[in-house]
């Protein structure tokens, strides 16, 4: 339970405001043709499997032949085993998500900026205001609504790591900190020698209990704050 509470809240407070400042910068950028290359060039790793992905990675972080080993041993020092420190697995596993998410997350960002009435800019360059003045005064205010729904949505999801990465990235020597509540899920209800499915069962379905919980608690803050809410 600790291990999946702090990596979820490590994961959303990493990941949530990337796509906001991803797509804020591209509708402000006007040369098409770098934009459309910054677009493809973040987008196009969503579309990696999350097996490519973890291989990717473990490829990268590997003492013995990955770059960051070569890098370090180039330098005069020792490589370090990441995947084998329970302390660096959080941080792997986050960071790798907001490489991999971010460009795509920041599309429905984009469409919710498209939406804004082009002259509540033309008004504000008039009046002098800076380009992050109007970002600051005119697109996150118009954005506000979209990003309090997806933090709600996200708040119910927030025990929901994505068992497959976890488990992929997962090894005897960090499981102390990588051992979530999906993986032990799997491990006591269908990898262990005498499964326990009735005890497997109970904790998904305390798991959902929270997880709605959490969306209603989070709604009715929201509405309490003069926010968006789902209902």
């Amino acid at each position: 339970m600790q291990n999946t509470l702090l990596l979820s809240l490590y994961h959303l407070i990493a990941t949530f405001p990337f796509p906001i400042i991803l797509a804020l910068g591209l509708n402000h950028m006007k040369h098409i043709r770098f934009k459309k290359a910054v677009q493809m060039v973040t987008y196009a790793p969503h579309f990696i499997s999350v097996v490519v992905m973890v291989g990717l990675i473990l490829q990268f972080l590997s003492p013995r032949s990955g770059p960051l080993s070569a890098l370090a041993q180039g330098l005069g020092l020792e490589p370090v085993n990441i995947m084998g420190n329970p302390a660096l697995f959080k941080s792997v596993y986050v960071w790798s998500d907001v490489w991999q998410h971010t460009g795509f997350a920041c599309i429905i960002y984009l469409a919710a900026l498209s939406g804004i009435d082009p002259a509540l800019h033309e008004a504000a360059k008039m009046d002098g205001a800076s380009k992050l003045r109007r970002v600051w005064h005119i697109d996150l205010p118009g954005i506000m609504p979209m990003a309090t729904i997806l933090l709600i949505l996200n708040f119910g999801r927030i025990f929901d790591l994505g068992f497959e990465k976890v488990l992929l990235l997962q090894n005897p020597l960090n499981v102390r900190t990588s051992e979530i509540i999906d993986t032990y899920v799997y491990n006591i209800g269908l990898k262990s020698m005498v499964p326990n499915f009735s005890y497997a069962s109970a904790i998904g379905l305390f798991k959902n209990v929270i997880a709605f919980a959490l969306v209603m608690t989070v709604n009715q803050i929201s509405k309490k704050l003069g926010q968006s809410s789902l209902w």
